[in-house]
């Protein structure tokens, strides 16, 4: 009589479920020499940690009421795009623009941020691309990236696709943090020009070009009076302001000159101005006091969008305002230029109930 012997079958493992740990485990170990790039003596490396690791103290001494500026932010749909193109190496620099110039309009330094990188499967490459953009606006805002997250969710996200949203974490003197409180009628509006379309309006950036007018992002833009493609120009990065900015603020530090910032982002200058005006103060913005980028003027002829809905979706070619007073103006002028960073006056302030008219 033979010995029956007993059946084993292979148990499911995590990777039958769709999650590789030994190929995340490795790009979290390779994407750590890109993190190192943007590392400063105020960052105590902790590679294998559970968190990042930054000293205040070498950093904050300079200050004597240091008060911690916080943010987070993303992209939105501008990341269809990305996926659209394959091209995955900007969409970073965006996701740190969108939270660093957040807290650079309270006069805050960025000091650190961290990432949240979710996708359906990790693909090494992809997102070794992401990272580099993200490494890269970290250097261009002076911003260590000293940690973050990269989970990966089969069945929550389509195949081949991420999300991506940004902390950062800043630091300004208690009083010199720049609120708007001391903004008046009389006060001049100082716009800085954007790159583009930044990373607000892209759903419907989507509906216009992909869905009404099915072009492709290969298009030549040549015909609308642009020598580009449309998804070349779609991706152009977001601008990041902070260098410059704070070039200037450092200048003036006995003296608060700019009295008043608005990152111009979903909203566009309608809704995002209002933000900082005190009460009984309004702006009124001269149309004819900056040039528009085309990629806009294409957006409300083949989408047929009307001039309202430009203004309250896009920044229409103003990343960022400064209010100063008129005494100012000149001064701050001369500084954003020296800072490489050229602005103009594109307005007023009046009386009003914290509105915005565009003339």
């Amino acid at each position: 009589m033979t010995k029956k012997t007993k059946k084993t079958t292979k148990g499911l493992s995590y990777r039958d479920a769709g999650v590789d740990i030994d190929t995340k485990g490795q790009f979290t170990t390779d994407i750590y020499s890109k993190m190192k790039t943007t590392f400063s003596p105020r960052v105590i490396e902790n590679p294998d940690g559970f968190g990042g690791l930054f000293a205040l103290n070498s950093r904050l001494k300079k200050y004597r009421q240091p008060v911690l500026v916080s943010s987070t932010d993303g992209v939105g749909t501008k990341l269809k795009i990305a996926f659209m193109m394959n091209k995955h190496d900007t969409i970073g620099i965006d996701l740190v623009a969108m939270c660093v110039n957040d807290i650079i309009v309270l006069g805050a330094e960025p000091l650190f941020l961290l990432d949240y990188l979710a996708s359906s499967k990790i693909v090494p490459k992809v997102l070794h691309e992401v990272i580099d953009g993200i490494a890269e606006g970290c250097r261009q805002s002076g911003c260590a990236l000293i940690g973050g997250e990269t989970p990966e969710m089969p069945g929550f996200y389509h195949d081949s696709e991420y999300d991506i949203a940004g902390f950062v974490v800043g630091v300004v003197e208690k009083d010199k943090i720049i609120n708007g409180k001391t903004i008046k009628p009389g006060d001049m509006v100082i716009g800085l020009s954007s790159s583009g379309i930044h990373s607000n309006g892209f759903s419907l950036v989507r509906k216009v070009f992909f869905d009404k007018a099915k072009m492709k992002t290969t298009q030549s833009l040549s015909k609308y009076g642009l020598n580009t493609t449309l998804g070349a120009e779609l991706i152009k990065p977001t601008k990041i302001y902070v260098k410059s900015i704070l070039k200037v603020l450092n200048k003036h530090k006995t003296k608060k000159i700019v009295k008043g910032m608005a990152h111009i982002t979903g909203g566009g200058l309608l809704e995002n101005i209002p933000r900082i005006l005190p009460e009984g103060c309004a702006v009124q913005l001269e149309r004819n006091r900056w040039d528009v980028p085309k990629i806009f003027d294409i957006i409300q002829n083949v989408g047929g969008v009307n001039d309202q809905e430009m203004l309250r979706v896009f920044n229409m070619g103003i990343g960022m305002v400064l209010m100063v007073s008129k005494s100012d103006a000149e001064t701050l002028l001369d500084d954003l230029r020296h800072a490489k960073e050229p602005g103009m006056v594109i307005g007023e302030v009046t009386r009003g109930d914290r509105i915005v008219h565009i003339v």
